[in-house]
């Protein structure tokens, strides 16, 4: 009887000193031990810049604004060694999430170039615009329903420069047989243009192009490519036409995603939401500081701009295969006409604001 009294006020001061230690924050529901283990898989290497960061960031937010209850494992490429892997893993559920970009599962259907980018498309605030309230999102959830994952907008690196370059390109003569590493429908218009046209993980590109796999390449813009010396090995550095809001993705699987808590499919849905906004800020922000360091530190590198002839060849290829693929698919043509309506009325809009600002003050 009295190790049963013993017991009790043992456990009664336990209890005691367990809600003292509540009260004076020492230990928090944070750091218990989280109700939902999830793990995520991204395209990016350890310690990408940017896009990594964006992950973490998201990871981050769903830790604190859960108190602790659901955590999610970010797995590099390094780990999983399946850098164009990400959609086949989220949907088996290897993965719970995965981080990546829509065009490159072309293969598997082009429709999912869409939510990425298109050249001659929108730009960020005009994409994130047709997103959210111009039927994007709809769009983007029919397709990905097909594969059993839910997509959600997943960072934005506004419009990106055109590539670097060995040697110079001045006429359309200078495109044939070029091999350049360039993803989504930019690739299947140049290699109309006579390219030869690969796809390299982000981890192998300096190398290959070291190596002489490929005489040119595109990346994202100042922000990222610089700290991957490409000017090193190509010092022609031009301006922009495939890819003007190249967005990245978050991808759930479905049933995962159906089975969390409300709150914390709300949870995760606003550091998704959140994450992405400030990565295309922090994109933005980075472009700027390193661009301005290009002359300075890079005086290699020279700027160019593609000649109107090669951007007019450029279009006029990109018109074509719009055309040959929206006739050959419905869901093509859908999303196709929904881009191409709101982007003619929004972009009245931001040739009217910013543009007009733009071209009277530089």
């Amino acid at each position: 009887m009295q190790t049963a009294t013993k017991f009790t006020r043992l456990m009664v001061v336990l209890m005691v000193g367990l809600c003292l230690i509540l009260a004076n924050g020492i230990l928090t529901p944070a750091d218990a031990a989280p109700k939902y283990r999830w793990k995520l898989a991204q395209t990016w290497g350890t310690g990408f810049p940017i896009f990594g960061d964006a992950v973490i960031k998201m990871a981050e937010m769903v830790k604190v604004m859960s108190n602790g209850e659901m955590e999610i494992r970010i797995d590099s490429s390094n780990k999983h060694k399946a850098a164009f892997g990400i959609l086949d893993m989220v949907k088996a559920g290897q993965y719970e999430m995965g981080h990546s970009a829509s065009y490159y599962w072309k293969g598997k259907d082009v429709n999912t170039m869409f939510f990425t980018t298109m050249p001659f498309g929108m730009i960020a605030p005009e994409q994130y615009a047709w997103f959210y309230y111009g039927g994007g999102m709809e769009l983007m959830k029919k397709i990905y329903d097909k594969q059993g994952v839910y997509a959600f907008p997943g960072g934005n690196t506004s419009n990106q420069m055109g590539g670097w370059f060995r040697k110079e390109i001045n006429t359309l003569n200078d495109f044939k047989g070029l091999k350049m590493r360039i993803p989504g429908f930019a690739g299947e218009v140049l290699s109309k243009l006579g390219v030869v046209v690969t796809n390299i993980a982000p981890g192998e590109l300096y190398t290959a192009l070291d190596r002489g796999t490929i005489d040119a390449l595109e990346w994202v813009g100042p922000s990222l490519d610089l700290n991957m010396g490409f000017q090193k090995i190509a010092p022609y550095y031009y301006t922009g036409w495939h890819e003007p809001a190249t967005e990245l993705q978050f991808m759930v699987n479905q049933k995962k995603f159906d089975a969390l808590p409300a709150h914390l499919q709300e949870i995760l849905s606003t550091a998704m939401k959140f994450a992405a906004y400030d990565m295309y800020a922090r994109s933005y922000h980075e472009s700027a500081i390193n661009w301005a360091s290009i002359e300075k530190e890079y005086p290699n590198v020279k700027i160019r701009t593609f000649s109107p002839e090669i951007i007019s060849a450029m279009k006029k290829a990109n018109d074509q295969l719009l055309a040959d693929t929206a006739a050959k698919d419905a869901t093509f043509k859908e999303i196709l006409d929904s881009q191409k309506a709101y982007m003619k009325k929004v972009r009245k809009w931001t040739e009217i604001s910013d543009y007009a600002y733009l071209k009277d003050n530089l």
